[in-house]
């Protein structure tokens, strides 16, 4: 059965004065249904973390109109796209008031195939129909104590070191630079883009099925008043792409 795509941006500058956020949604300009999703969320300063962010989306849409997907590998495309970002913030230094760094996460779709590579916290999520099926692990200090047992995911996200970072885009270290790839899709998949201004009041199964239950658009949205409502006033930038796999419609014959 042909597959479509149903897909969304959005963003809210929450209780922050400034949006640092940057978040883009790229067709392939030669077509050939290939596109790219990144969201960024940048630190750094009053000009650094807006800097750093839009360097990512600048850097992931040049690369992608030079990517070739019948002889490209989409995993060599998406790390030289983080590695020149890299590069491009951390050279940018010398302009900015403070050091600027970028989280990262890229995804690249492809007819029968999805591929995506992230730095730092900003999330990917795969959902199958209404249920959790995959997402990235986060490069932060909470992270690592969950995955040795110390603290619960639950407790996670209330910890008072939960926003420290291990590696992220434009730091004096090589980022770290997770990859993944899924050749299975199906009808009901779906991928959700984020920043931990999103993630940070959701359960992964509370995300699931929102995404399920409504369009990409109308998904965004509730998710977006969701996140502002148990912010409380405090919330931080938010940024989210939705790209939803549907059956395409059945053409009736003609008569």
């Amino acid at each position: 059965m042909p597959l479509i795509i149903d897909a969304c941006v959005a963003q809210h500058q929450g209780d922050r004065k400034e949006q640092q956020d940057r978040v883009a949604l790229f067709p392939h300009p030669k077509g050939g249904g290939v596109a790219l999703a990144v969201v960024a969320d940048g630190m750094g300063g009053h000009t650094g973390g807006v800097l750093a962010a839009q360097q990512v989306i600048h850097t992931a849409c040049n690369n992608l109109e030079q990517f070739s997907a019948r002889s490209e590998s989409p995993q060599i495309m998406l790390e030289s796209s983080l590695r020149e970002a890299h590069m491009l913030i951390k050279a940018s230094r010398f302009i900015n008031e403070k050091d600027p760094h970028s989280t990262a996460v890229v995804l690249i779709l492809q007819p029968g195939k999805v591929s995506w590579a992230h730095c730092g916290d900003s999330r990917l999520y795969q959902f199958r129909g209404d249920q959790p099926f995959f997402r990235t692990t986060d490069h932060s200090y909470v992270e690592q104590l969950v995955a040795k047992g110390k603290i619960t995911p639950e407790q996670a996200l209330v910890h008072p070191n939960r926003n420290i970072l291990i590696t992220s885009l434009g730091g004096n270290e090589v980022p770290r630079i997770d990859f993944g790839e899924t050749v299975d899709l199906q009808a009901g998949d779906s991928f959700l883009l984020c920043s931990d201004g999103l993630w940070g009041y959701f359960s992964d199964a509370e995300l699931a099925g929102v995404v399920a239950a409504y369009s990409a658009r109308e998904a965004s949205e509730l998710l977006i008043s969701r996140a502002r409502t148990r912010a409380q006033g405090e919330g931080d930038n938010v940024s989210l792409a939705i790209l939803k796999l549907v059956e395409a419609p059945t053409k009736k014959p003609a008569n």
